[in-house]
C-alpha cells in the first residue's frame, strides 16, 4: 500500500517554492498576515482550478470536508470564505504573475525539442487575444461598450508544447495591434498573426529586430509586384511574389520589400499571406500560418477546463490573481507531464486530477493507468511445510 503524499501535493512538488517565497518577500505579500499566507491562498486557488470549483463557498466546503488532510496538502492557515476573499482582494496579483512566468520559463525549456509539424529549428510564436465578457455594473473597471464590460487575454503562444510565452490582461477596449508594442522581439523567431495585427510600422519594428512574421493581407492593401517566383500549383500555392507597398503612409511605415503568397486551401478558400522571410519555401510559410490555430485551441481549452470565465471576486486585483493562478496551474501540470514522460493529453490529466486530489497514489501510476505490483508478505515466523 502506498503511504506517500497526496496527489495534489505531488503535483505541487514541481513548483519552485523558493522562487515563490522570494516574490512574496519582494511584493510584501505576507506583511501583517497572521494566519492565511500567500502560499495558503495559492494552494487553495490552485485546488479550485484543478478540481473545477464554482465559487469561494464551494472551495471552502470541499477543503473543510477533509480537515485531517489539509496539512498534507501544504495548507497551514485556517480556511474561511472571508479569508480567501480578502486575500484575493488585497494580495498583490503581481506575485502570481511573476510566479507563473517563472513556471513558463521552466516549461519552455522542457518542451524546447518538441516537434511543431514544420521543418524549422527556430522558435515559432502564435499571437492572438480572446475576450471574456463581464457585467459592467459588477466590473466597472473593465469598460468595453456602453452597457458591457470585458477583459482581453492577449497571449503569445510558443507552439512547441503550447506554452504561453507572454500574457497581457487588459480591458476590452485595447486593440490587438497595440500589444505588438509590449513584445520584446526575439531575433530569428517567427511571429504568426492574423489580419488584426497588420500595422506596417509595428511589423517593420519586428523586422529591424531580426524577427520574422507571417500574417494575412487585407483585401484593400495596395502594393506593386516586383518579381514572381516559379511555384508548383499542385501544392495549392498559386503565386509567390516580391512586392513593395505603394500607399504613402504604408510605405513610410515599411519601406522595404515584402513577400506575398497566394494559396488555395483544400476547402476552396483563397488565402493571401504576407511575410518578411524571403528565402523559406512558400509551402512552409503556409504551414506556419496553419500553426496559428494552436492559440485558438489554447483559448478554447483554458475556457473549458480552467476557471477563468466566472470569477471569485469582482475587483481588478482578484480577477488578475485568479487568471494568473489558473495559468500557473496549467503550466505546472504541463511541467509534471513532461518530467514524468506521460503520454496522456493535458485534458486527460486534468480530468484525472480533478477527482483524485486527496488520494494517496503515485502520480505516475495514476496517470499511466498501471496497476501496482503487490508483493507477497514475507513473515519470517511462518513455518514452512515443504
Amino acid at each position: 500500500m502506498y503511504t506517500g503524499k497526496l496527489v495534489f501535493a505531488q503535483v505541487m512538488e514541481y513548483a519552485p517554492w523558493h522562487t515563490f517565497r522570494r516574490l512574496v518577500t519582494k511584493y510584501r505579500g505576507d506583511f501583517n498576515v497572521r494566519t492565511f499566507s500567500c502560499l495558503d491562498q495559492f494552494l487553495c486557488m490552485a485546488f479550485a482550478q484543478l478540481t473545477f470549483r464554482e465559487s469561494l463557498r464551494d472551495i471552502v466546503a470541499c477543503l473543510r470536508a477533509q480537515p485531517t488532510k489539509l496539512y498534507h496538502l501544504g495548507i497551514r492557515g485556517k480556511i474561511s470564505r472571508s479569508a480567501l476573499a480578502d486575500a484575493n482582494e488585497e494580495r498583490d496579483w503581481r506575485i502570481y504573475r511573476d510566479f507563473a512566468q517563472a513556471l513558463i520559463r521552466t516549461a519552455r525549456q522542457l518542451y524546447a525539442k518538441e516537434s511543431i509539424g514544420a521543418e524549422l529549428n527556430e522558435t515559432v510564436y502564435a499571437l492572438d487575444s480572446t475576450t471574456i465578457d463581464l457585467c459592467l455594473s459588477v466590473f466597472p473597471w473593465a469598460p468595453f461598450r456602453a452597457k458591457k464590460a470585458a477583459i482581453k487575454l492577449h497571449t503569445l503562444l510558443d507552439v512547441r508544447g503550447a506554452i504561453p510565452a507572454f500574457i497581457h490582461i487588459s480591458d476590452g477596449k485595447l486593440h490587438d495591434v497595440n500589444v505588438l508594442d509590449l513584445l520584446m522581439p526575439e531575433p530569428g523567431a517567427f511571429y504568426v498573426m492574423d489580419r488584426g495585427y497588420l500595422d506596417f510600422a509595428r511589423l517593420y519594428a519586428l523586422h529591424q529586430a531580426g524577427s520574422f512574421f507571417v500574417t494575412r493581407l487585407k483585401s484593400n492593401s495596395q502594393f506593386r509586384r516586383l518579381y514572381s517566383r516559379p511555384v508548383d500549383r499542385a501544392t495549392g500555392v498559386i503565386c509567390d511574389q516580391l512586392v513593395e507597398l505603394t500607399v504613402f503612409y504604408s510605405q513610410q511605415g515599411y519601406p522595404e520589400r515584402l513577400r506575398r503568397i497566394r494559396y488555395l486551401d483544400s476547402k476552396g478558400r483563397w488565402l493571401v499571406f504576407l511575410t518578411n522571410h524571403l528565402s523559406l519555401p512558400s509551402l512552409t510559410i503556409c504551414d506556419l500560418y496553419r500553426l496559428r490555430w494552436q492559440v485558438e485551441l489554447f483559448f478554447k481549452w483554458i475556457k473549458q477546463y480552467l476557471h477563468i470565465k466566472r470569477f471569485y471576486g469582482t475587483s481588478e486585483n482578484a480577477v488578475k490573481t485568479q487568471i494568473w493562478i489558473a495559468v500557473a496551474s496549467y503550466v505546472l501540470v504541463a511541467i509534471a507531464r513532461k518530467r514524468l514522460d506521460l503520454r496522456p493529453s493535458l485534458y486527460s490529466i486534468l480530468q484525472i486530477l480533478s477527482v483524485t486530489p486527496f488520494e494517496k497514489v503515485p502520480l505516475h501510476q495514476l496517470l499511466t493507468e498501471t496497476t501496482p505490483i503487490e508483493e507477497a508478505p514475507n513473515d519470517c515466523n511462518q513455518m514452512k511445510l515443504f
